[in-house]
């Protein structure tokens, strides 16, 4: 009767230096341990060092000598020996379980970033300002769907320095925003552009006009987004060249959240064109200075674009001048 032989890893050559050193452990353990994981997992799935070779195509010695190294680097007995026949130890036994698990992991992973780089039902991560989410970008997903039905998208509504710090991340591949970034890490491009109107209660006393000057408004008190928003800086800007600093009675997150304010009369505001007109408001074309917000699209400069990424960008640069539904005041040129 033959008896099994169960390896002492610390009876091999140069076992007494233990291959894992106390410092920087975790990042020593992902370097020797991480590549010898799916052999150690065929082996103890075959009981067999050969047989788990051939699966795995590679020669035999190399498997052999891999898993007395991982037997080495753990200081732990995995397998019992008979001749090219192995089994478990019970310290193997508790190893395969939890290296099954990492494994799957790992090929759940794999699956996902397959999935999401798939030309025609990947993933698109798409951030865009909160003004563009009631029309402009439904109606450019609904024509982008036309030829590529089955692509996906995981939106995001933020402003616009919060977005440019997802694209940073990596937790966006595109995003829409306003004014265009010019961050040397960042690539750009200008796709449209559109116009702001001096929101006013509809009692006010520039309510029966049609046109205004920015300076006109100089004494009123202004609604608007709150600093770190796109709008609030134009907002800013605008009337810093209109000759007057804007006295500020309300700061908020919404658009429609500030015509509302107007309408409740606790203020003016320069806002975009709403996708649905709101009563208890006027809204007055600005004939100086010229009140536009330029509208782009930027994603991180150097970052691979996955196939459904670079068709949703293509389709978008292809949008130039007839981004926004409904407005005629368009990019020329």
């Amino acid at each position: 009767m033959h008896k099994l032989a169960i390896i002492n890893p610390m009876a091999h050559k140069q076992s007494s230096q233990p291959r894992l050193s106390p410092s920087g452990y975790e990042e020593d353990i992902q370097q020797v341990l991480a590549p010898r994981l799916a052999y150690f997992a065929a082996v103890a799935r075959h009981e067999h060092v050969t047989r788990a070779a051939h699966e795995l195509a590679v020669p035999q010695s190399t498997l052999s000598r891999a898993m007395v190294r991982l037997e080495e680097d753990l200081g732990v007995a995995l397998f019992a020996r008979k001749g090219r026949t192995v089994s478990l130890t019970p310290a193997g036994r508790t190893f395969l379980t939890t290296v099954e698990r990492a494994l799957a992991e790992v090929e759940r992973a794999a699956d996902s970033v397959r999935a999401d780089a798939d030309p025609a039902t990947g993933k698109v991560a798409f951030g865009f300002l909160h003004t563009m989410g009631s029309e402009t970008v439904p109606s450019l997903i609904r024509a982008f769907r036309v030829d590529h039905p089955r692509v996906r998208f995981q939106l995001v509504q933020n402003y616009g320095e919060a977005m440019i710090e997802r694209l940073r991340a990596g937790d966006l591949d595109l995003c829409l925003t306003s004014p265009i970034p010019t961050a040397p890490d960042l690539m750009a491009r200008r796709l449209d552009e559109q116009r702001l109107r001096l929101v006013v209660p509809d009692d006010h006393r520039l309510a029966g006009r049609k046109r205004v000057r920015l300076a006109e408004a100089a004494d009123e008190t202004f609604v608007t987004l709150e600093p770190g928003y796109g709008l609030r800086r134009i907002t800013d800007d605008l009337c810093a060249e209109a000759g007057f600093r804007p006295k500020v009675a309300f700061e908020g997150e919404e658009a429609e959240t500030l015509r509302g304010l107007v309408a409740a009369g606790l203020g003016v505001a320069l806002l975009p064109p709403p996708a649905v007109a709101r009563p208890g408001v006027v809204e007055l074309t600005v004939t100086a200075p010229r009140a536009v917000r330029e509208i782009g699209v930027a994603w991180l400069d150097g970052h691979p674009d996955t196939p459904p990424v670079a068709a949703f960008k293509r389709f978008l640069l292809s949008r130039r001048g007839h981004l926004l539904p409904g407005v005629a005041e368009g990019v020329t040129g």
